[in-house]
């Protein structure tokens, strides 16, 4: 029996094609692909990065905005501790997800046994747990925090 693949292939092609420019005519007009937003990358290192002090209650600390706005939710931030400095107890009313770039800091949460996280350590926070921390000898740390709910933090006096 003899098949004709030219009468086949033609079909098929015409056929994929229309799938392929129906799947993309869709796909854009949804706009789910698309955004204006400009992408960033920035290290601890930067000089364009605006250092600002922490809380008064956070001595020897600073941060800087990576992206968002403190006041806002989905906030990205350097939180930057000097050597051999406490970071007193306190609680977030947002879950942190943390990594630490430099250095090696100890953290304590309530009720859990102290962590030590070295460079390139991922830690999470939950929201409201208090916890504490101190950047050892290897300094300064600096923590990348992401934030889902806008910054905020409050001191636990113990």
């Amino acid at each position: 029996m003899y098949i004709n693949t030219n009468k086949y292939n033609w079909k098929i092609l015409f056929f994929g094609t229309l799938l392929l420019l129906y799947g993309t005519q869709s796909y854009s007009q949804k706009g789910d692909g698309m955004s204006n937003e400009m992408s960033i990358a920035k290290t601890i290192n930067d000089n364009d990065l605006k250092w600002n002090p922490a809380p008064d209650f956070f001595p020897g600390c600073s941060f800087t905005i990576l992206h968002g706005d403190i006041t806002e939710p989905n906030l990205d931030f350097f939180f930057k501790v000097e050597p051999n400095t406490e970071v007193i107890t306190h609680t977030h009313n947002s879950p942190e997800r943390m990594i630490l770039i430099s250095g090696e800091m100890e953290v304590t949460y309530e009720n859990e046994p102290t962590t030590l996280l070295k460079s390139g350590t991922y830690a999470y926070g939950p929201a409201g747990k208090p916890h504490k921390a101190k950047c050892l000898y290897k300094g300064p740390c600096v923590l990348f925090i992401a934030m889902v709910s806008p910054f905020n933090a409050v001191p636990i006096e113990k």
